[in-house]
């Protein structure tokens, strides 16, 4: 059978790249070796700019649902240290939740007024407590309802790629034909393996483990994030969540460990026993003892990066592209990027409505984002480390981190509204996230890209330039509309991936919008 995109890896971010890609008129494959949706404990939400796709795909009601199943999660990250459940549990998402390396930001800090964070929209904070497991089971009910074909239970084990396509063989027996390849699998991804990606990085430093448990001296523990002369330790946010760090060199895979995870941090399913002594050593806690254990992982700060994206045929995204540790809760979010970023333009070169080459742009514009995401990874470790210089550092940024202009700094920082892309343009809108304007029909702006098109938005009611988007009818929707909390601004090119190509201020609508129209949506 041919496809136009097989994508190997049924995660979040394989899932989400299929119905971006479906979404654009591409024929996809997904293939994943599981056989059901892991419930392993992973990534426990994601942040605003993940939650802006979602978002704008119209997955707003899928995951707030999914955000109030969960609400009770949200006590611990919020600071109430008086236990995760009850009729007090927020009823509306927070602005944000988090830590920097363990250290826990006061929303009383937090300045919302700041630029940074105006015309949001709402999907502001409904990312936060979602565990990836219903993120998973969310974007696999779009997959199924766009007509993605996703096979479970199967594996890629190798692929011929050339100038015309990929054969790629498959765990099952059958070879599959493709236009194109897309790693998804992993942080040991077999595509980036097998295609040669270069995947330079820092080595790991820390085992930590992360578990869900039924344990007993649990009392005894301090709640939410603690340091110790050992290394750190996580009790919570819910009743037998429990995370250790502790900075003894990587984990070794033992011979008994079953691997569980497509991520590049988490590498195996590990015993009680492991738990337990890790758990004693790093709390000093030996009363604590575990007695069952329902999910867990060990991790490491590995953090590496494919040189580039793209070899031909064949592109990664997510975790095969880029690994490091999980505090600041980043990775999800940051694949979900890669997958909206990259589906419009591939669905785009596979249809003939744009050239090859604009696939450049795709590791041009979320390089820089991954290579940002690995230090602040990296900045946490250098912070948590045991040693006196580290535990130094650590009480200089804690006082840094209490004041209104570290936390919000660090909000926008975590929440992920700073990314933008190097576009042509002077206009401060260029390259950034689009604000979630408000329209006079009582839409707004995300609303309008729910079928993964781009948007021109004419809101001077200027019939000059509307007609200059007249041919890219298939490709770019031109919206008239009035915004009154944006007097001042006459028009907007916004992307698929919700990103601002081009922008115009009063009656200058600018020479360059013939330029920016052609480069992202019409062939060479």
């Amino acid at each position: 059978m041919a496809y136009d995109v097989v994508v190997a890896g049924g995660g979040p971010v394989g899932l989400f790249l299929a119905c971006e890609l479906r979404l654009g008129g591409a024929s996809v494959l997904v293939v994943e070796r599981l056989a059901k949706v892991d419930e392993t404990i992973k990534a426990g939400g994601i942040n605003t700019a993940g939650a802006v796709s979602l978002y704008r795909r119209g997955l707003l009601p899928d995951l707030a649902a999914a955000w109030e199943r969960n609400r009770w999660r949200m006590r611990a990250f919020l600071g109430d240290r008086e236990g995760p459940q009850g009729a007090d549990a927020p009823r509306t998402p927070p602005k944000f939740a988090g830590h920097f390396a363990g250290i826990m930001m006061r929303g009383d800090l937090f300045d919302d007024s700041d630029p940074a964070f105006a015309d949001i929209g709402p999907a502001d904070g409904v990312g936060l407590g979602v565990p990836q497991v219903e993120l998973e089971r969310i974007l696999g009910a779009r997959a199924e309802r766009l007509g993605v074909e996703v096979r479970r239970g199967v594996e890629l084990t190798g692929f011929d790629a050339g100038d015309e396509g990929v054969a790629v063989r498959l765990g099952s027996g059958e070879d599959v034909r493709a236009g194109w390849l897309v790693g998804c699998d992993g942080g040991r991804s077999t595509v980036r393996k097998l295609a040669g990606f270069d995947f330079p990085g820092t080595e790991p430093e820390i085992t930590g483990y992360q578990a869900v448990v039924e344990m007993s001296g649990g009392e005894r523990l301090g709640t939410g994030w603690n340091t110790t002369d050992v290394g750190t330790y996580v009790n919570g946010p819910f009743p037998g969540r429990i995370l250790t760090v502790e900075f003894d060199g990587p984990p070794a895979d033992l011979p008994h460990a079953r691997l569980r995870s497509r991520g590049g941090t988490s590498i195996a399913h590990v015993t009680a026993g492991e738990l337990q002594a890790a758990l004693r050593r790093v709390s000093g806690v030996a009363e604590v003892t575990i007695h069952e254990v329902h999910s867990s992982t060990r991790f490491t700060d590995n953090a590496r990066q494919a040189s580039g994206y793209r070899k031909g045929r064949v592109l990664l995204a997510g975790d095969a592209a880029h690994v490091h540790s999980p505090f600041g809760g980043q990775g999800l979010s940051l694949g979900l990027g890669d997958a909206m970023n990259l589906g419009w333009k591939l669905a785009a070169v596979v249809r003939g409505t744009a050239p090859g080459s604009l696939l450049d742009s795709y590791t041009a514009e979320r390089h820089p984002i991954g290579a940002w995401v690995l230090d602040w990874t990296r900045a946490q470790i250098a912070v948590m480390r045991p040693d006196r210089h580290a535990r130094a550092l650590r009480r200089v940024v804690t006082d840094l981190a209490l004041t209104a202009t570290g936390t919000t700094y660090l909000v926008k920082q975590i929440s992920g509204v700073w990314q933008h892309y190097d576009l042509p343009g002077d206009h401060p809108l260029t390259g950034r996230s689009a604000p979630d304007l408000e329209l006079s029909d009582g839409t707004r702006l995300g609303d309008r890209l729910h079928d993964g098109r781009a948007v021109l938005l004419d809101l001077a009611d200027d019939p000059k330039l509307r007609a200059r988007a007249e041919g890219y009818g298939d490709r770019v929707d031109v919206v008239t509309a009035v915004c009154p909390g944006r007097p001042g601004l006459t028009g907007l090119l916004v992307r698929p991936d919700g990103f601002v190509a081009w922008a115009a201020d009063g009656s200058d609508q600018g020479d360059d919008l013939d330029a920016v129209l052609t480069r992202w949506f019409v062939a060479a």
